[in-house]
């Protein structure tokens, strides 16, 4: 695989010069100074100081403009575009855009490798797992490290790892297994089944579930004094669980094995308890900084922005545009919402562009502003509580708890001034579920994953596809691999269709 290959070959060199920007580049996230030594590769696993730098370098670049989580190029509007989230502005003519908006996306030739941008970009999902495997390889050799850092820091690149994972087998299913930054492996290893990866994802979980810490830390790893002012940009325990319980529930899907559905149940359960930390925030508040609902969240790196799916999702007064705004809600998703459902007047705003026409754009409005005077107001949600009910309805449901699954799924239609729901039997539930992920979770990156694993990605995309210009195929569902991995890898299979 020529990209693991490459990677393997800069060595841990690229860990070191992501600590320098730790040390020049953050703001509140990390709050210590650069070793006075030069950092390289030899002591940059000796210092508390350097050690956290590395991990915090992967945190500040998931919070700028061009990065696999936030923005126009990002895990939202890209899968919303997939999907039938998003709507794409009849004036934008960048072909990537169209071709995931079309699900049209090739592998033909290097030039028009659309698909593989999550996989291969310089700040893509195998280049972290290569900064956490050369991470996991420097801490646990060290022995000059804090006990506590060394173990939290071991923590946070296990628990990093096995959510980059996450999305590369939901975006491309099967995928090469890389553990190791030894180039002469990774250049030939090849794809792993899904459920075998899913499997590392586990382990890596549970295993940093007893490594991280129960609170959230500041830029040393100090424990916060003050819950208030705690910044939940570090991933804690909670954070492990919540994506535990996201796992064992798409896992359970893929074996259809009950005991995966328990497992999630449990999961979340140890978050949704946990009421010290967590609550139902107010619709409006949902997306603010270190929010009560926020369990793992990414802080904008930019200074004078917020989000960067604020500044992407929220439309000016001329509405959408081919650069910074090029889309805006579909009318599947505005249709979704029941007609008093206060998520679609709080998280949904609209503009009709001046002067006088005869269009008005629907736009998510989860987050507010997308600018800052000072510091940023709003954190990108990465994991949030209400996620966790949802994941717990569902799961109780798959395990035919229809009390408890109905118990869950209310608390969230409550919040959005709902009635209970009508479901009340397995079927009726796991549809009702799916449909309330729909409208509560819209624009957050979910949706193109939800009608996959639920296999309603056929009947739903049959439809919608032709409506965006294209021609839906089930092979479509898959985004393909680069053709420059497949050249250069023996061992490496391309999806089918491609």
């Amino acid at each position: 695989m020529m990209l693991l290959n490459k990677i393997g070959k800069i060595n841990k060199l690229v860990a070191l010069g992501i600590c320098a920007v730790c040390f020049f580049s953050c703001r509140k996230l990390i709050d210590i100074k650069p070793p006075v030594s030069n950092v390289n590769e030899e002591n940059v696993y000796k210092s508390d100081a350097s050690a956290i730098a590395v991990l915090t370098g992967i945190y500040l670049r998931l919070g700028t403009t061009d990065v696999i989580f936030s923005g126009a190029g990002g895990v939202s509007t890209l899968t919303g575009l997939s999907a039938d989230e998003l709507t794409l502005y009849s004036g934008v003519n960048d072909n990537k855009l169209i071709a995931y908006y079309t699900n049209n996306l090739s592998a033909s030739s290097v030039l028009t490798n659309y698909g593989s941008e999550f996989w291969a970009s310089g700040a893509g999902l195998y280049y972290n797992i290569f900064i956490c495997n050369a991470a996991i390889e420097g801490i646990t050799k060290t022995t000059t490290l804090t006990p506590s850092v060394q173990l939290q820091l071991l923590g946070e690149a296990k628990f990093l790892r096995a959510f980059f994972y996450f999305y590369l087998v939901n975006l491309y299913g099967d995928v090469p297994l890389a553990l190791t930054t030894d180039p002469a492996v990774n250049a030939i290893i090849p794809r792993s089944p899904k459920a075998q990866v899913y499997q590392q994802i586990i382990d890596d979980l549970k295993t940093a579930q007893n490594l991280l810490s129960p609170d959230y830390l500041d830029g040393g790893l100090k424990a916060y004094q003050n819950l208030a002012g705690a910044e939940r940009v570090r991933p804690t325990k909670w954070a492990a669980a919540a994506l535990l319980a996201k796992v064992y529930l798409y896992y359970g899907n893929l074996t259809n094995d009950a005991g995966n559905f328990a497992k999630a149940e449990e999961q979340s359960s140890i978050v949704i308890n946990n009421l010290t930390y967590y609550s139902l925030a107010p619709l409006n508040n949902v997306f603010l900084k270190n929010s009560s609902e926020s369990i793992w969240q990414i802080q904008p790196s930019n200074v004078g922005r917020n989000t960067e799916d604020g500044i992407t999702f929220i439309l000016p007064a001329t509405g959408p545009n081919t650069s910074v705004n090029p889309v805006y809600l579909s009318n599947q998703m505005l249709g979704s919402f029941e007609a008093v459902d206060q998520r679609k007047s709080k998280w949904v705003s609209s503009v009709t562009p001046t002067p006088p026409g005869t269009n008005t754009y629907y736009f998510a409005y989860k987050y507010k502003a997308t600018v800052a005077s000072g510091a940023a107001t709003e954190y990108l949600m990465m994991f949030r509580l209400g996620e966790q009910y949802l994941i717990r309805a569902e799961a109780r449901a798959q395990q035919n708890n229809i009390g408890g699954a109905q118990a869950d799924l209310n608390m969230i239609r409550a919040r959005a001034g709902l009635t209970n729901t009508a479901a009340n039997d397995k079927a009726t539930l796991l549809v009702a579920i799916l449909h309330e992920r729909q409208v509560e979770l819209f624009t957050e990156g979910h949706r193109w994953f939800d009608i996959k694993r639920t296999k309603n990605v056929d009947a739903i995309m049959n439809i919608v596809t032709p409506l965006k210009g294209g021609t839906w195929q089930i092979t479509d569902q898959l985004y393909p691999i680069p053709v420059d991995d497949i050249l250069k890898n023996p061992n490496l299979i391309q999806n089918a269709g491609y």
